[in-house]
């Protein structure tokens, strides 16, 4: 009886080990694809600030536009310096916010993160919020 009580505490260590090791090793992946989830929602808050950067600069666009049209009865703008600086803008937002997704997607892709992680954490960040206010 006494081999059979030693032999189930050594078992029984042994899992002990065995379960503590794989709860650091999980502990340790949430951590990073929490790092990385971070990231993204950063990133993804940039790409927003870029839209609304876009969206200013398509009103200033319209704003010329009508200018252009109503006060100077001209509907072309060739030569037109404002016109052009405003499109280049638009242009050069749109290129930033495609890098900007395709490094979300590379994140995604090296971590192994799905979007509905990331939806859970910004809804868990959320909850976190109001409960601490």
């Amino acid at each position: 009886m006494s081999k059979l009580w030693d032999d189930l505490k050594d078992n029984m260590k042994d899992w002990s080990t065995s379960a503590v090791e794989k709860a650091e090793e999980m502990s340790r992946i949430a951590m990073a694809k929490t790092e990385e989830m971070t990231r993204i929602s950063k990133i993804k808050f940039e790409i927003h600030q870029l839209h609304r950067d876009m969206n200013k600069a398509y009103e200033k666009l319209g704003k010329l536009a009508y200018s252009q049209i109503k006060e100077d009865n001209m509907a072309s703008f060739s030569g037109n310096n404002d016109f052009f600086q405003i499109v280049s803008k638009v242009e050069s937002l749109a290129e930033q916010i495609q890098k900007k997704k395709e490094e979300i997607e590379n994140i995604k892709l090296e971590y192994g993160i799905d979007e509905k992680d990331i939806v859970q954490n910004v809804e868990l960040d959320n909850i976190e919020q109001q409960s601490s206010n």
